[in-house]
């Protein structure tokens, strides 16, 4: 019986290729990188796609992080060209909608490319922080 639910792209532009350890075949995707992307994320996500090997999860978290890079620069021309404060209604100081933004998009381009794992280093053996000690006997 066959598999249930829609084909995804990432299953569909898979292109096989033999692995030089035993002649096994192994399936690497090449999908092109969503058309929304600007022409810098394009160029890496190309790069990335090119480099790893990638599973459909991690290509939704390859644009994600794309996406996450973009709207950054995009917070960041608005800062640019606004300013970091506007003055409301009162009178009062208040911080641009664009500083939030860049700042939850930083954030979640970093957990993204942290959670693709792009470094390639072993992870630690635990991966719970160090126990805090207690200074008491």
């Amino acid at each position: 019986m066959g598999a249930r639910g829609p084909v995804s792209a990432a299953s569909l532009n898979v292109v096989p290729i033999a692995n030089q350890s035993g002649g096994k075949s192994v399936r690497v995707p090449k999908v092109p990188a969503p058309a929304h992307l600007s022409a810098a994320s394009k160029k890496w996500w190309a790069e990335v796609n090119a480099e790893y090997s990638l599973e459909a999860h991690h290509l939704r978290l390859l644009q994600m992080a794309c996406e996450s890079w973009e709207r950054t620069q995009a917070a960041r021309a608005a800062i640019a060209r606004f300013g970091l404060t506007f003055t409301d209604s009162q009178g009062n100081p208040k911080a641009r909608p664009e500083i939030a933004i860049e700042r939850d998009s930083k954030i979640g381009f970093a957990r993204l490319v942290r959670e693709l794992d792009l470094d390639g280093e072993p992870a630690p053996e635990s991966r719970r922080p160090p126990a805090i000690r207690s200074n008491r006997d």
